[in-house]
């Protein structure tokens, strides 16, 4: 471990308060922040030993501190996004990382800035004097011109404890959560993995604790922020904290929002509206890019994204923030509003603004201004209906695609670092493919469900696309996707021609349907469906994992942690029991005819039953019967009651 003057410096420079208690029996434990030492006790029942990546953590079972282990493939590639984030931000200053597995160190890094015109190349022994030796960073050690990192809702301390032990050129990590419970796991974890010289346990709010740290000298080049649920009461924060083109990394898995379920609670949180279309997923991650570009431009910073993941149950953002007055004026024409067809589903982008004019008769600003336009356009000619209106979104490209290919050629020379390396490969390989200037897609089963014809192979789809001029790539947020240039009347036009292959039965579509209208006109385009060898990806054509199945068995989000819950095991298991409760059990027509007789006719008794032995209820007292029960799927005995009765239940105070 270094020195306690390095590691007092280095608190200084992290500049954040921990509560400690007033009597330490270590002292020196004091001063690495990381609280009385605790460790020696083994884990008891109650607690549960995880080994993930190079880190082994114990939580307990009890529900008390979240973790969820389908998450891995989120940490692993944040760990691979912020060790070449270091390597780019480290070696403009002379500094090379060394990462366990790399056979040799990277030659050139490239500035990924847009505050430099020119990119910054440097290589070994480039600016160092004679006899001078690289500084080299090393995974586990303190690196004194190297990143401060913060994760604001640490939990259990998986994830910074992770940086510490696989992400080199650190200067320091807080690991901060507002929980004493986490906090108190946190300190022991980070004893038992030997990093207190590098990660800090902290208990704050995260919002008030990078409110403290505005200053430019107090600020964290890398932000980690992934909360249960909604991440927006945190980016306010966090677009004020995060230094100079620094790294933001937020998670978002309140995906049943962002997809269009409740299109006011996501307008409320992120500052637009949501559709239910085929491309939900992929407008949630550009709704997330405008949230956080939006909060930015308040204080003149706005933000430059690097990767964009949906997987899973989540969504996953990488983005720089930057300041600058004259392109932050140009923010409005990088945000657009959808308009989707009710019918069709056909969609369009129109642009909030326009970049390079400005007010009529006055100088145009630096980076350009923003004219509002006034023409509403319509996504669909053929149907006579209003579109749905949503937004606004992100509409420029949502990732940077030579960062990609730095993090997948990375990734894929030095496999054995992480566990779910395969899976990364193939995600960040379909990504390198989509076309980075076509906002949303389509999908094949929205295609032909309209017209209610057999679908194409996607083979099929793509290679008609292709013959047409078009260009066409799959996508990553969903299997079936296709992202074309084409407009939607070519599409339609496509998708006419495969019809005729395959005839539907127009004698039953409803002549208002979208199926009807669209069939009834001829198509303009003639679409050659033989099959073309760039048609299929490389990634495709490899055999990658590129859209992984469910990893386990109750996959998805964990329940909430809270204190003196019970373990996640028994939630589960308890949901399991309870689904589907109400629902009665199915039966046949005997088992319901035979339960209908156990019930009295009370038209009968009253002398009006007319329907005699065909009576589906009994007209014979049965023992054990009461005359007041009634079933309750019983169509032809209304409850009656008398003006004198008032009801079993009358009385003060009951409804």
């Amino acid at each position: 471990s270094p020195p306690v003057s390095a590691v007092t410096r280095c608190l200084c420079r992290a500049n954040f308060v921990e509560w400690q208690p007033p009597k330490p029996p270590n002292p020196g434990a004091m001063e690495n922040g990381t609280g009385p030492c605790r460790e020696e006790r083994p884990p008891t029942a109650q607690e549960t030993t995880v080994t993930e990546g190079a880190a082994k953590i114990v939580f307990p079972s009890s529900n008390e501190v979240f973790y969820n282990p389908v998450q891995e493939f989120n940490r692993d590639l944040t760990c691979a996004v912020i060790t070449e984030f270091a390597r780019i931000q480290l070696g403009t200053k002379g500094i090379q990382i060394k990462v366990p597995g790399e056979k040799d160190l990277q030659k050139v890094v490239v500035d990924l800035s847009e505050q430099e015109e020119e990119k910054v190349d440097w290589k070994d022994g480039e600016n160092l004097a004679p006899g001078d030796k690289p500084q080299i960073a090393v995974v586990g050690e303190i690196c004194e011109e190297g990143l401060r990192v913060l994760e604001g809702l640490a939990a259990s301390g998986l994830r910074s404890i992770r940086f510490a032990l696989e992400v080199p050129g650190l200067r320091s990590v807080v690991a901060n959560d507002a929980s004493a419970r986490a906090v108190d796991l946190m300190r022991h974890n980070v004893q038992l993995n030997g990093v207190a010289h590098l990660v800090q346990p902290n208990q704050a709010d995260a919002r008030m604790l990078m409110y403290q740290h505005q200053k430019v000298s107090e600020r964290f080049d890398v932000i980690d922020l992934d909360p249960y649920g909604s991440p927006a009461p945190f980016l306010d924060a966090a677009v004020q904290a995060v230094s100079e083109g620094g790294l933001l990394c937020v998670t978002c898995t309140d995906m049943a929002v962002l997809a269009g379920n409740s299109g006011e609670t996501c307008y409320s949180k992120y500052g637009a509206m949501a559709l239910k279309s085929r491309a939900c997923h992929e407008m949630a991650l550009r709704i997330v890019l405008h949230s956080l570009d939006l909060r930015a431009n308040c204080y003149q910073r706005f933000v430059v994204p690097l990767l964009s993941i949906s997987a899973d149950f989540y969504v996953r953002v990488f983005v720089r923030v930057f300041t600058g007055q004259a392109k932050v004026k140009a923010s409005a024409s990088k945000q657009a509003l959808v308009f989707q067809c009710v019918g069709c589903g056909a969609l369009h982008l129109q642009r909030l603004g326009k970049a390079g004019e400005g007010v009529p008769g006055t100088k145009p600003a630096e980076g350009g201004g923003a004219a509002i336009p006034a023409a509403t356009p319509r996504p669909c000619s053929l149907l006579p209906v209003c579109p749905q209106l949503g937004g606004p979104l992100w509409a420029e490209p949502i990732h940077n695609l030579d960062f990609v290919g730095r993090v997948l050629e990375a990734v894929s020379t030095n496999p054995e670092r992480f566990h779910t390396s395969e899976r990364i490969r193939g995600v960040l390989s379909v990504i390198t493919e989509e076309l980075p200037d076509v906002p949303l897609y389509y999908t094949l089963d929205q295609l032909s469900s309209t017209i209610h014809c057999n679908t194409p192979s996607l083979l099929q789809l793509r290679s008609a696309l292709l013959h047409a001029g078009f260009r066409v790539s799959l996508s990553h947020a969903c299997k079936s996707a296709v992202k074309t240039d084409a407009p939607s009347t070519a599409l339609w036009d496509i998708m006419r021609c495969w019809e005729k292959t395959c005839p539907v039965k127009r004698e039953r579509l409803s002549e208002t349907s979208p199926a009807f209208r669209i069939l009834s006109v001829e198509p303009r385009l003639q679409a050659n469906f033989t099959i073309r060898e760039d048609a299929n990806p490389s990634s495709r054509q490899r055999g990658l994992k590129r859209f992984q199945a469910n990893p386990e068995a109750n996959w998805g989000p964990r329940p909430r942690a809270r204190p003196g819950a019970k373990a996640a095991s028994q939630v589960l298991e308890r949901r399991r029991l309870l689904q589907n409760k109400r629902k009665d059990p199915p039966e046949d027509r005997a088992q319901r005819a035979a339960r209908l007789k156990t019930f009295p006719c009370k038209r009968f008794k009253e002398g009006t039953c007319q329907q005699g032995d065909q009576c589906c209820y009994s007209h014979s007292p049965l023992p054990g019967a009461s005359a007041d029960a009634t079933p309750t799927d019983c169509p032809e005995t209304p409850p009656t009651r008398t003006p004198l009765d008032p009801g079993p239940a009358a009385g003060p105070g009951v409804d």
